[in-house]
């Protein structure tokens, strides 16, 4: 073995999980919406290595976004108006969908520390309300001089794609860390 760690799948437990103030209190019946944060350093990631979300889009997540961003496009908040386009229902925004990349990027794959340097977005498809999005992370390039790795971004509904691309991130390097783990505490 080459001195790297084995993580076998893509929700394995590394040991660097760390649950965020949002996630439900241990023992508690509400549902967990997202796995843990886990961190990466750029020596953990490995060609190949996949992450994946699903999420199903509500009404309240496109209004939620809306009133974030201030993108108030009728085509994404009234029913009435979007009935009159080639969609003929309510679509969410493209970036919300590409926003559950970052998710991806920013919790599981690399994970906290992760720095954005570009994204490719490709958007082919519509996302409506009610549909769940699978998203796909992989690590598809290293490039060790700069502890940067080049991602392929895939979200997928009903196994059409609806958005490619790829992710360029500055990936935190263990080497430079010295044993200073970042560690999440509440």
């Amino acid at each position: 073995m080459n001195g790297r760690r084995n993580i076998s799948s893509s929700f394995a437990n590394t040991g660097r999980d760390a649950h965020l103030a949002s996630d439900p209190p241990a023992g508690s019946d509400m549902p967990m919406n997202l796995p843990p944060l886990r961190t990466l350093f750029f020596e953990d990631l490995s060609i190949g290595m996949t992450e994946r979300l699903e999420k199903t889009v509500a009404s309240s997540d496109v209004v939620g976004f809306a009133q974030l961003t201030g993108d108030r496009n009728p085509i994404h908040l009234s029913e009435h108006f979007a009935a009159k386009t080639s969609f003929r229902t309510r679509i969410a925004h493209g970036l919300y969908t590409a926003s559950l990349i970052s998710a991806v990027l920013g919790t599981r794959l690399p994970g906290p520390g992760a720095v954005y340097i570009s994204q490719t977005l490709n958007f082919r498809a519509p996302v409506k309300i009610g549909d769940t999005v699978f998203v796909t992370v992989t690590v598809a390039e290293l490039m060790p001089e700069k502890s940067r790795a080049r991602l392929s971004c895939l979200c997928e509904v009903d196994g059409e794609v609806v958005l490619d691309g790829e992710a360029l991130v500055k990936v935190p390097s263990e080497k430079a860390a010295k044993d200073k783990r970042p560690v999440m505490r509440l």
